[in-house]
């Protein structure tokens, strides 16, 4: 069963579309799970310098 998202509208140049696309494509990924990679690992290191992220 696929699980639900919120949806969310990103805007970005051509260029960088086509390069994350190719990125993407390297490794075995869509663009939008490319996306997903780059946000975890971004939002994990944020933390790991000031903490978690507290949820409510």
């Amino acid at each position: 069963m696929r699980k639900e998202y919120p949806r969310y509208t990103l805007r970005i140049s051509e260029t960088m579309l086509i390069k994350l696309g190719r990125i993407a494509d390297n490794n075995g990924r869509t663009k939008n799970k490319e996306i997903e990679f780059l946000l975890k690992r971004h939002i994990a290191e944020y933390e790991r310098l000031h903490g978690e992220i507290k949820i409510n």
